[in-house]
């Protein structure tokens, strides 16, 4: 880059960064009045309300002065928080206020537009001149998609054609050009080699300067109803969907706020790991969750689901138990569209036959039976759908309770709870008979006034039984206290026995078959009906029976839409099943959905085919609202690491290594664990001393972390973190992780506890291997005691290099 042009943009942002600084100066006396306002308004906000309702006029005026000290304060506080993130947004740009430039000259118009591209918008101060354009205008996706010549951008009023004179990146450091670029097609490798050769963070950063056309692609597409983002590990499939978050809260700034955006995580510590680049940007974070924190949420109280990653430890650690091919059975078939189906075939024989309900008891009696239930249910108009009937047998029930309430007051129990009522409880229901007195003297007032006889005698005592109403009161209450949980739970639809309607599809295959319309079943059938019955026995469900159980108890009670929600992110998308999909679907009709994924790291049983004529995905919403992206480029790991992960999948020679060069993997063969954990710790303790700082220690199950991590605490003095389902945050330095928490994460170094074949042997264990390889970004090790993975074996030997410790 010549020296002038160097010096010109130098100027240019002293410039802009001085303009920013006054700009900010100005900004922060406003920003302190305005809460200073708001918090004076809150203050005294009754101070400067007299509540006065002696008249209507009163009241009415009383009740608009509330409105319009209400109305102030919100517009104060409106006021301060756009303030607010006007001067967070500057002050966040002041020390890098862009990352990139591009001179645009609009076909018909002889001006040569200066387009300078930064995190967030700055206008000059005649409020007209834009001396940084935000990434999300329409204008800026020029950067990320185009070259310099002939080049259009989409506006909301139609297509922009010109040309493009420059394009030029930038890398700056508090307030100093550090890097200047002047690029062609895409965001230039020189750029993106020096971000990607940084070390591993704690929390994940925004990529808006280093967006790849094909990224880009995915951020501002706003048409498609179903998303899907198939991308190699480390193609940033994540990063580019925050990015989008971030996009669509701009577009739609009028219509569409944060908590109307939901993110599905792979794990808690996976939420804490992305929780910091939408502030980064600007912009609130949206909400986030996982699957399994919705099921334990909405799942009946009494029921202990297992988790996703209990069953993935199951199906690594227990083969040759009794039943565990069953198992495996089972979960594969509780997770597929064939069991969906079979479902909802069993609405229809609930519509006709086999509802269960659980009677009404008070006292060890029976108010309403199972029996009377299911008679009443099955005597409304059988065209009526399911819910609506269980709809109209809940009314029911509350007028039966309502009426039954009433009856049990001369109960025989009543009069025993009387005689061991304490005495504050006499006082209440004294006190409350005084006023009864007061309003039972009033109106004998108000009916002598308007017999017009006003020498009528008033009540006495003796026209109003304290007596007698005090006992009325008090088993009017008591009995009230019992009924109260009983109206509860019918509201709640408690009389329904779900557990129960759903353990009866489970008694053997002649019985589910009839129900399910003629299903065809696993081979293992049999014994696939005695685990799940026995998991109901205990008040417990698999992983792989919670949404379907969840799903039955949403055809008979009705389902929880949410309305609100606009837009559904899942990360992680190929662990979900296609059972799962279409409940989400349900779950939030009203959104769009974006779903990331890579099927290669399809570690659980019930993956899903994300791309191809056989996705679920595809099916969900149709072809035609339907739009699939493939990232086919990794940009976390080196060239040499790269190469050596994607040689593990029979389809990974499509995945593109980005050109950043490093070590080859490290393979190192021990003769024990313990000179294995020794060497271990001893690498760590080099990769430390070269500046990497975030070193994962990768085994294949959490028991496996357990052991690996106790036996390296004893065996050295180097710190190390044991990450479990629990771990909420994600910190810096050397960890032991199981590579199912690993997921979606990366690391400067990864050390793979064992690649031997007990470890990943068996074709469903090969993608685990390679998940756990493709977290590293600059340095890749693994290690063995014995033979090394088949796996391993079948690399070419020149991706590799045999550590000069191993055992010969």
């Amino acid at each position: 880059m010549e020296t002038k042009n160097w010096q010109q943009e130098q100027e240019r942002l002293e410039l802009v960064r001085n303009k920013l600084q006054v700009r900010i100066s100005e900004l922060e006396p406003e920003v302190a009045g305005l809460h200073d306002q708001a918090a004076d308004i809150r203050k005294r906000f009754w101070e400067e309300v007299t509540m006065n309702t002696s008249t209507n006029e009163d009241f009415e005026e009383s009740f608009f002065t509330i409105n319009q000290q209400s109305a102030v304060l919100a517009e104060r506080e409106r006021g301060h928080k756009r303030l607010m993130q006007q001067w967070k947004n500057m002050k966040h740009l002041l020390p890098s206020p862009y990352f990139g430039r591009i001179d645009f000259q609009e076909k018909g118009i002889n001006l040569r537009e200066q387009i300078y591209i930064g995190v967030s918008s700055f206008v000059d101060q005649d409020g007209l001149s834009f001396l940084i354009y935000d990434w999300r205008t329409p204008i800026a996706s020029l950067y990320y998609d185009s070259s310099p010549g002939p080049a259009s951008y989409v506006t909301p009023s139609g297509s922009i054609e010109g040309t493009m004179e420059l394009k030029r990146q930038f890398q700056i450091q508090n307030g100093k050009i550090h890097n200047m670029f002047d690029a062609s097609e895409t965001i230039g490798d020189d750029l993106l080699q020096q971000v990607l050769g940084n070390g591993a963070n704690s929390q994940m950063k925004s990529i808006v300067a280093t967006i790849q056309k094909e990224q880009n692609a995915i951020i501002r597409n706003d048409k498609s109803r179903m998303l899907i983002v198939q991308g190699a590990a480390g193609s940033g499939k994540t990063s580019a969907a925050l990015q989008r978050v971030a996009y669509l809260l701009y577009k739609h700034r009028q219509t569409i706020k944060a908590d109307q955006i939901v993110l599905f995580s792979p794990n808690p510590m996976f939420s804490s790991y992305i929780s910091t680049v939408l502030p980064e940007l600007g912009e609130e974070n949206m909400q986030q969750t996982t699957f399994q924190e919705y099921l334990d949420y909405w799942l009946d109280s009494s029921l202990r689901p297992e988790d996703a990653f209990d069953q993935i430890e199951y199906v690594l650690t227990a083969q040759g138990t009794p039943g565990y091919e069953a198992r495996l059975q089972g979960i594969e078939y509780k997770t597929s569209e064939t069991f969906l189906q079979a479902l909802q075939n069993y609405r229809l024989w609930l519509g006709r036959e086999g509802m269960r309900f659980t009677g009404i008891r008070v006292q060890e009696r029976d108010l309403i039976t199972a029996e009377q239930m299911k008679a009443k249910f099955y005597g409304y108009d059988d065209t009526l759908p399911l819910i609506n009937r269980v709809v109209l047998l809940q009314e029911w029930l509350l007028n039966e309770l309502a009426s039954l309430e009433r009856l049990e007051r001369e109960a025989p129990w009543v009069q025993e709870e009387l005689n061991y009522l304490d005495t504050e409880q006499y006082v209440e229901a004294y006190r409350m008979l005084h006023k009864e007195k007061e309003v039972f003297d009033v109106a004998e007032r108000y009916a002598a006034i308007l017999k017009n006889n006003k020498s009528q005698p008033r009540g006495d005592e003796g026209d109003f039984d304290f007596t007698q109403r005090e006992e009325g009161l008090l088993r009017r209450k008591i009995v009230k206290e019992y009924f109260k949980p009983l109206r509860k739970s019918v509201k709640k639809f408690s009389f329904v026995d779900i557990k129960g309607i759903y353990g009866q599809l489970f008694v053997d295959e002649a019985a589910y078959q009839e129900k399910a319309n003629g299903a065809a079943v696993p081979a293992q059938w049999p014994e696939i009906c005695r685990q799940t019955k026995e998991m109901l026995d205990r008040n417990e469900l698999f992983h792989e029976d919670a949404t379907p159980y969840l799903y039955v108890k949403e055809l008979i009670e009705g389902v929880r839409t949410n309305t609100d929600i606009r837009y559904v992110f899942v990360d992680e998308g190929q662990d979900y099943s296609s059972f799962q999909y279409e409940y989400l679907k349900k779950l939030f009709p009203r959104a769009r959905m974006t779903v990331l994924g890579d099927f290669g790291q399809a570690i659980f049983m019930q993956s899903t085919s994300l791309a191809g004529d056989d996705s679920p995905l595809v099916r969900l919403f149709g072809e035609a609202d339907t739009s699939l992206f493939c990232l086919l480029r990794s940009y976390r790991s080196t060239r040499e690491i790269v190469e050596f992960t994607k040689s593990m999948l029979p389809d990974g020679g499509d995945i593109v290594p980005f050109d950043r060069k490093g070590p080859k993997p490290v393979l190192t063969r021990l003769d024990s664990r313990e000179n294995r954990d020794s060497q271990i710790l001893a690498d760590i303790a080099a990769l430390r001393g070269k500046g990497l700082e975030s070193i994962a220690i990768i085994t294949k199950t959490a028991a496996e972390s357990r052991e690996a991590y106790e036996s390296l605490r004893i065996q050295g003095n180097e710190t190390l973190q044991l990450i479990t389902k629990e771990t909420m945050n994600f910190e810096k330095g050397a960890m032991v992780i199981p590579v199912h928490l690993a997921k979606g994460v990366e690391f400067d170094a990864v050390f793979v506890y064992d690649a031997s074949p007990e470890a990943y042997g068996r074709d469903n264990e090969r993608k685990l291997l390679y998940t756990a390889c493709t977290r590293a970004m600059h340095r890749l090790h693994l290690y063995t005691t014995g033979d090394w993975s088949p796996f391993v074996q079948a690399l070419p030997v020149d991706l590799y290099e045999i550590s000069s410790y191993s055992a010969r």
